[in-house]
């Protein structure tokens, strides 16, 4: 029963999601109907196997003894799965309003529902090698996606993507075939490797090469340009790539690399620690720097996304319960956050038809809500409390001065610094739309209004999510200290 109950939230969306693209509906409606139908029974599924799965495995393919696809449900895969299960559903129902106007609705759903289950599939990963095949699935999954409406910028982000993606499966190859050889690729906490006596430079030296391979999805410096191509995509797509599916499997993957399979016993303090840390708190200053300069309003989020996803790296880096307890809870809030983000922007190009931060001036005084809800969006993102962007960046802060090396203390700088400019680049698009220069000409009624509720409700929503989260932290800290402790 447990197997089953983890193999159908994988393999339902999969199975089903692709195989509808071959129904001829009639009407945009009938086919939005089902693949609601197949997301909402996957939502139903995946949290089925969350609360009934407790450290349950199942293996569906076994090569040999050592070498076996196999789903497990440990307290990360509740973690990840349940945020992927939560925040689908709200992109599925933004969609429904946003693509009525987009081409190539057959392929957009098709592959869409698909990406869900790839999605648990990394979450339920019980080993280095079923995640390895969910993860190169996913990039598989998602270029159709990328590359939507088949303009020569579409592809060439297409293209760009599924380069940097294979670059990044070569590397996190070398970390699978390493973790293999030495029997130490199934994910249990604390990892494997605590009593390595081999060669530690190699060992170090391909923990590194892993990392930056993972992090490839997570936009990790210098390895980050794919995302911010990507940004051409329709905007359900962009909202999933930079708050669920890609980049955060790629943090995902980053914290099973460091605490459930290398290990940090045998990580901490060495070179390899502080190099991953290092290339976390470059990012991470340089998403945030980038931000500042884009004039351009999804590509501003884009980089802010590239900033935001160090944190996580960052605080997984520090190598301690702490760390792995803030690197998990920026990882769902960070998700809130910037799904939320990028539905306002989505709701602004598709009802003001604006794409430049410029443009923007009087908007909000013509999309209320959805500029609220962007505010709501900007102060999480700094830092501002009571949002929950300044309980997961406070967590990591505590994590970052707990850890007591020079290496953490400079982190904590770069994030102070981060902070400043996140203020700078979200409350720039806050101030131009609530408070247009003297003399502006406001947009008209025709030319802009707002959403209708399919984008309107979800925005709400998450933004009241982003509220309560940040009033009651202890509620999801509670969560996660449990899961991580599994």
């Amino acid at each position: 029963m447990n197997g089953i109950l983890l193999c159908l939230p994988v393999f339902l969306p999969i199975a089903a999601g692709l195989a509808a693209y071959f129904i001829p509906f009639r009407t945009d409606r009938g086919r939005c109907a089902l693949y609601g139908v197949i997301i909402g029974a996957t939502t139903i599924l995946a949290w089925l196997a969350i609360l009934q799965c407790d450290g349950s495995s199942f293996t569906f393919l076994r090569f040999t003894d050592s070498l076996h696809f196999t789903l497990r449900m440990d307290g990360a895969a509740k973690l990840f799965a349940g945020l992927s299960a939560s925040l689908w559903p709200f992109t599925m129902v933004y969609a429904w309003d946003y693509m009525k106007h987009e081409g190539h609705k057959p392929m957009f759903w098709a592959f869409f529902t698909a990406s869900f289950g790839v999605t648990l599939g990394i979450a339920f990963a019980a080993n280095m090698m079923t995640m390895y095949l969910f993860y190169e699935l996913l990039t598989l999954a998602t270029i159709p996606l990328v590359m939507h409406a088949m303009t020569k910028q579409a592809i060439h982000a297409g293209v760009k993507y599924a380069a940097y993606s294979i670059a990044g499966a070569a590397l996190a190859f070398i970390g699978m075939v390493f973790l293999i050889v030495n029997d130490a690729q199934e994910f249990v906490p604390g990892g494997h490797l605590a009593g390595y006596t081999g060669n530690m430079d190699l060992l170090l030296s391909v923990f590194v090469l892993a990392f930056v391979g993972c992090g490839v999805k997570a936009a990790i410096w210098p390895m980050h340009s794919w995302l911010i191509s990507a940004a051409v995509a329709p905007t359900p797509v962009t909202a999933l790539l930079h708050a669920v599916a890609v980049v955060k499997a790629g943090a995902f993957a980053c914290i099973r690399l460091v605490y459930f399979a290398f290990g940090t016993e045998i990580l901490s303090g060495t070179w390899g620690q502080y190099t991953v840390m290092t290339l976390a708190m470059i990012t991470l200053v340089f998403g945030s720097a980038m931000a500042l300069k884009q004039r351009h309003f999804k590509r501003r989020l884009a980089y802010s996304t590239v900033s935001n996803l160090s944190y996580i790296l960052f605080a997984a880096a520090v190598m301690t319960p702490a760390g792995e307890l803030a690197a998990f809870l920026h990882l769902i809030v960070h998700s809130v956050v910037k799904i939320m983000a990028f539905f306002c922007a989505g709701s602004v190009l598709h009802y003001a038809h604006r794409e430049y931060v410029s443009e923007l001036e009087g908007l909000g005084k013509r999309m209320p809500l959805t500029f609220a809800c962007f505010t709501a969006a900007a102060c999480a993102l700094t830092g501002i409390p009571p949002f929950n962007g300044f309980v997961s960046k406070w967590y990591i802060g505590l994590a970052a001065v707990g850890e007591g090396s020079v290496a953490s203390y400079l982190g904590f700088v770069a994030i102070l610094i981060s902070a400043l400019l996140t203020a700078i680049y979200m409350f720039q698009v806050v101030v131009k739309a609530w408070f247009p220069a003297e003399g502006t000409e406001l947009p008209t009624p025709e030319s802009a209004h707002e959403a209708g509720p399919f984008m309107i409700v979800p925005m709400l929503i998450l933004a009241a999510l982003c509220l309560l989260m940040g009033l009651f932290p202890e509620v999801l800290l509670d969560v996660i200290g449990k899961a991580v402790m599994l």
